[in-house]
């Protein structure tokens, strides 16, 4: 058969592969070189959104309220695709966390149900979690040193304050306060 001609060309794609993987670790390192206010935004912001995606995926498990569990769906659909849009506006060779969730809340949210549940999940990803993304997105779209990235905050901005006023009104409607 034509065994040498396909063998060949696997040859081939492995190395352009293999160089491929080389420019694309060089231009990582050297894109690095985000101003520190940029780099604090994508850790800030990636952590958000993943918390947010793991968050709600456990209020679709542990909680009995439909509101919460509404709520957290909107939360997880809005942050996949704001996880995106930080992705596609880091510059090349910019890591993006995926899955950099902040492990605290989530073990504090793992262990409970119901109720106790619905009352954390409200606080600590709705409220608290929320006000911490609008300082940081606020922050980047105002003085963000990356004319992308800065875009990219200013953008996302009203969704992220929808979402605080959301979860300030299903702390309200849930009898909830924040500390």
């Amino acid at each position: 058969m034509q065994r040498a001609p396909i063998a060949a060309a696997l040859l081939a794609l492995t190395a352009a592969g293999a160089t491929f993987a080389q420019t694309q670790a060089a231009s990582t390192t050297a894109a690095n070189d985000l101003p520190s206010p940029d780099r604090e935004f994508v850790q800030a912001a990636s952590m958000s959104s993943s918390t947010e995606i793991d968050a709600s995926k456990l209020a679709a498990k542990q909680s009995q309220d439909a509101d919460v569990k509404s709520f957290a769906h909107h939360m997880e659909m809005d942050h996949m695709k704001l996880a995106v849009s930080l992705k596609m506006a880091a510059p090349h060779g910019v890591a993006v966390p995926k899955d950099n969730s902040d492990m605290a809340v989530l073990n504090s949210l793992s262990g409970v149900h119901g109720k106790a549940f619905d009352t954390a999940y409200i606080k600590q990803v709705g409220l608290d979690g929320h006000e911490k993304a609008v300082a940081a997105f606020q922050t980047e779209a105002d003085g963000g040193q990356n004319a992308d990235l800065k875009e990219a905050a200013q953008k996302a901005l009203p969704t992220i304050k929808q979402h605080l006023k959301m979860a300030q009104q299903l702390a309200a409607k849930k009898g909830v306060t924040a500390q």
